[in-house]
């Protein structure tokens, strides 16, 4: 059986992507400074299923800063977090 002109082709000269994904967006610290910025609740949900509650107020590469009311706040390594989002209801000013 022949392989036709086409696939003798690709099989020579393999599609290669000409662009590259880029190793990192910083789209994590815009997002960060915007919660920091408008002081948005936000909810964290850790590997361990606990859930933390309060305003983003530091972040670095290796933790974030919840400020909380009422209670300590707490300094979360980002390899703790499983996910976290903007505490539903809270109102923007």
């Amino acid at each position: 059986m022949e392989i036709n002109a086409l696939e003798r082709r690709i099989a020579r000269n393999p599609v290669t992507s000409k662009t590259k994904a880029p190793e990192q967006t910083f789209e994590e610290a815009k997002y960060l400074r915007h919660l920091i910025e408008d002081r948005i609740p936000v909810r964290v949900k850790l590997t361990d299923d606990q859930e933390v509650e309060g305003t983003v107020e530091f972040f670095d590469v290796h933790f974030i800063r919840i400020t909380r009311d009422g209670e300590p706040n707490l300094f979360l390594f980002k390899h703790d977090i499983k996910y976290l989002y903007e505490a539903p209801g809270n109102s923007r000013a």
